[in-house]
């Protein structure tokens, strides 16, 4: 009985993430099979809408509110959410700046077509919720309830990692520098859900993060080709160094900036306390 409940008689943490994962599966394999039965796509907003499916189902089996998870919507929930998308812009611009300054990259102004605009802010607001109410919403604060904060980011940085870790251009140095960025890039979260408990400020951060690296600066993300506003130019410099195709995630200077500011955030940025969720 006492590996099932606690000795107040409720089911242990770890079961609900075994329940979460079991609902997510119940959701997603049908929408396979129906996307295959009638040839349509799985589409990143698709993915943010199941993950939100599993997160409300699983509160309801748990009794407990959706704003548990996600943060009670109110003044302060807006508040944190423009306070990560200004330090979200600030990661991706600091190491741009650097990269500008130094000479090895140059930036021209390309046309971008409206719709095309539109459709990238909708992906990136799409990734950024299906990821963190994934990584940083049900599973994350069951886990830190159960073995302890510290314990529940470096398994979560390291889920965090593996699902993103054969993006494409992982290889080499490069794949070092954006493996340590990623892992890095979550505890960053973490710490913006446990400071806040609110899923506003990591949603922000890794919004805008996305958004100013790909929309604005026109470097990939994660790998992957995106149009910009800017086009960056790159001038006889290592790839180690700019992040090349891959993104500003496997720049030098782009892993030192997020450091940086992670260990800032960490020790400056006001909480209440920063243990366990219960």
């Amino acid at each position: 009985m006492k590996l099932f409940k606690t000795s107040a008689g409720h089911l242990r943490q770890i079961w609900w993430v075994v329940i979460f994962f079991l609902v997510l599966a119940a959701i997603t394999f049908p929408v396979i099979f129906l996307s295959q039965q009638y040839h349509w796509e799985i589409t990143v907003l698709h993915q943010a809408l199941i993950v939100l499916a599993a997160t409300f189902i699983s509160q309801l089996l748990r009794k407990k509110p959706f704003s548990e998870i996600a943060g009670t919507i109110n003044f302060t929930w807006v508040k944190n959410l423009l306070q990560g998308i200004l330090l979200g812009a600030l990661l991706m611009f600091l190491p741009a700046l650097i990269l500008y300054l130094g000479g090895w990259v140059r930036f021209e102004i390309q046309p971008i077509d409206a719709k095309v605009l539109l459709n990238a802010t909708v992906v990136f607001i799409s990734v950024a919720v299906a990821e963190e109410f994934l990584f940083r919403g049900f599973i994350f604060q069951r886990l830190t309830g159960s073995i302890g904060v510290w314990p529940a980011q470096l398994i979560i940085a390291a889920y965090f990692l593996l699902i993103h870790i054969n993006n494409p251009g992982m290889e080499g140095t490069i794949k070092l520098l954006a493996s340590a960025n990623i892992f890095t890039a979550s505890l960053l979260f973490g710490f913006a859900f446990l400071k806040t408990k609110s899923l506003a400020m990591p949603i922000g951060i890794h919004f805008m993060a996305n958004w100013m690296q790909g929309t604005l600066l026109g470097f990939g993300v994660s790998g992957n080709d995106e149009a910009g506003i800017l086009k960056p130019l790159f001038v006889q410099a290592p790839a180690w160094l700019t992040g090349g195709t891959f993104g500003l995630e496997a720049s030098l200077f782009g892993l030192v900036s997020l450091v940086i500011i992670t260990a800032a955030f960490y020790t400056w940025y006001p909480s209440k306390q920063l243990n366990s969720i219960n």
